[in-house]
């Protein structure tokens, strides 16, 4: 119970209206208790006194507590069931910013559909016993304990019969809802792998069609939830069976004292009404140890889900601030890599004990053949990951010792692959500087040279591009990422192969907006246009995760060495690709 111990503290928000709601439910559980007396006298005064006058006062007074019943039992619902879903939105919302404190790597290792079933399905599993168990515990327990006293008051003997019920009904209870809860459990883990392959198909829906895999993918998925569904009709045929078994122990008693009770009246040991009035308290009396049993069942499935939720809330990121982390003031861009190691997994080094220095405002293209690092390598300067040894410092200040959001402020990445939101135009530039004005959007599309393209789409920049912006071609994309990267105004930018997606003639227009941006700025590129290491003042080449060679280009190109060799089949490749074209 200690993660529904967890889940209860989402509560304590909202103490008043769960307590006045407690306070309407055991009113109206009292009144419920006060019903079967009236009634006992309405029958005796109907089969035995035959007093039309206090039938009907009698008839009038079990109507007034039926009403405040319903009054009691409405505001009760009201407030325990909004007070619920305010709950669980509150905790929607504390595991979503939860997630943006998680480091990239944990999102590295797990599957997007898993993430979201658990945001989902599991969410939607605990929503069902928040409030439910405390209410029904209050509710049940004052009918149980009422309806014992009472009974036990008026036929010690009777109530000896119903009794019996009790220990049945809690072996019951505890045998099935074990299953249960390790069935739930189960269900949750099938569903999120289905989940997991419907994310997949729609992100990657170009390439199933292109590769005609759409019959393999529709048996995986057919294939999950029918892994799901087997393991759902074993939950099923174990919740049929428990509801109606529980029905029937308590129908089975209740004939038995329909029986003995009859007897009792033939013999005139009780009155009829007195049978009556027990048979109700012993339908109250089972109505709760029904109740309990299957909220038992339920609390095992909520607390199966609960346990790969807090699997998440309880992670902390790999990557964080210390507790004495300082704020990075406005920095002028110095970047020392100190014998920096770093690996994915233990048995394979990526980045092995590199070492260089970059001066403010210097740009330094990062150049090696495929799985160098050199993407490894930026997401280090960018603080995604720590490195496992050595140090890397920002202006002399050690990049862990500072507030990661001070530093990410002032730094800024385009990426190879553009990514975009599924809003508009203005959305997804905006998104890098909360507050900024239309004319500061359209200055940053004007030096990404995208204000003119922009202008040309049907509602200019309140466009809406679609998910990660397929709306667009792939140069637009960038462009409108670069865009949002001029209006962050960054003091080191990484350029991870941003002018990779771009034809020639787009190629053209931004490359002077990227010497505009890259201009004051320490730059770091990850590029193949030679165009792009030509301009760099510093190309680093890494091979297998180390430093092999540092230098400009002509430094480089007289050492003959790496950087030779990958230069000069990349001029062999430009040669071979513009006679293709000219030849056609």
């Amino acid at each position: 119970m200690h993660n529904y111990k967890r889940l209860l503290k989402l509560l304590s928000p909202y103490k008043k209206a769960l307590t006045l709601g407690a306070i309407f439910l055991v009113i109206a559980s009292l009144t419920n208790l006060a019903v079967p007396l009236y009634i006992k006298k309405l029958v005796d005064v109907v089969m035995v006194e035959k007093n039309m006058a206090l039938m009907n006062n009698l008839t009038l007074s079990i109507a007034g507590l039926f009403l405040i019943q319903l009054i009691f039992t409405t505001a009760h619902n009201y407030l325990f069931d909004l007070t619920e879903k305010r709950a669980i939105t509150d905790f929607r919302i504390k595991l979503f910013r939860h997630l943006h404190t998680l480091s990239l790597s944990f999102f590295v290792k797990r599957r997007t559909g898993e993430i979201v079933s658990r945001m989902t399905n599991d969410i939607t599993t605990i929503e069902n016993i928040v409030t439910d168990l405390p209410a029904t515990l209050i509710q049940q327990s004052i009918r149980l304990f009422g309806g014992i006293i009472i009974i036990t008051y008026m036929n010690w003997k009777l109530t000896g019969l119903i009794l019996v019920l009790a220990p049945v009904l809690v072996l019951f209870a505890r045998t099935f809802g074990r299953k249960l809860k390790k069935l739930s459990t189960e269900i949750q883990d099938k569903l999120a792998v289905s989940t997991t392959i419907l994310e997949e198909n729609i992100s990657c829906i170009q390439i199933v069609k292109s590769f005609v895999r759409e019959n393999l993918e529709n048996e995986r998925f057919g294939s999950a939830l029918e892994d799901s569904y087997q393991s759902a009709k074993k939950r099923v045929i174990i919740s049929s069976f428990f509801g109606p078994s529980i029905g029937f122990i308590a129908f089975s008693t209740s004939l038995i004292l329909l029986w003995y009770g009859g007897r009792e009246v033939i013999l005139g040991a009780i009155s009829p009404g007195e049978l009556i009035a027990f048979i109700l308290y012993a339908t109250i009396i089972a109505g709760p140890m029904g109740s309990f049993a299957r909220l038992y069942a339920r609390v095992q499935e909520g607390i199966g889900a609960s346990k790969r939720v807090f699997e998440i809330l309880d992670m902390k990121g790999d990557v964080r601030d210390p507790a004495d982390a300082q704020t990075l003031p406005r920095i002028a861009g110095k970047v020392e890599v100190d014998d920096v190691h770093f690996h994915y997994r233990d048995d394979q080094e990526v980045i092995r004990g590199i070492n260089f220095t970059v001066e403010p405002g210097q740009t330094v293209a990062l150049v090696g053949p495929s799985g160098a690092g050199k993407s490894t390598l930026v997401q280090l300067l960018h603080r995604f990951y720590d490195p496992i040894k050595g140090e890397i410092r920002i202006d002399g200040v050690p990049l862990k010792s500072v507030q990661l959001a001070s530093y990410w402020s002032q730094i800024g990445i385009v990426p190879q692959e553009t990514i975009l939101f599924g809003g508009t135009i203005r959305e997804n530039i905006e998104y890098a500087k909360s507050g900024c004005t239309q004319e500061e959007i359209v200055e940053a599309a004007k030096a990404a040279n995208a204000h003119n393209f922009i202008m040309e789409c049907p509602d200019g920049y309140e466009t809406v591009v679609g998910e990660k912006g397929i709306r667009l071609s792939a140069g637009q994309r960038q462009r409108i990422a670069i865009a949002r990267a001029i209006l962050k105004d960054p003091r080191i930018l990484i350029l991870d192969e941003a002018t990779s997606a771009l034809d020639n003639e787009s190629e053209l227009l931004i490359q002077d907006a990227l010497e505009r941006l890259m201009k004051g700025r320490t730059s770091f590129i990850i590029a193949h246009r030679l165009s792009t290491i030509h301009n760099a003042e510093r190309i680093i080449v890494l091979d297998k995760g180390k430093l092999v060679e540092s230098g400009n280009h002509t430094q480089l190109m007289e050492q003959q060495g790496l950087y030779h060799k990958l230069y000069t089949l990349k001029s062999l490749q430009m040669i071979e690709e513009s006679t293709s074209v000219e030849g056609k």
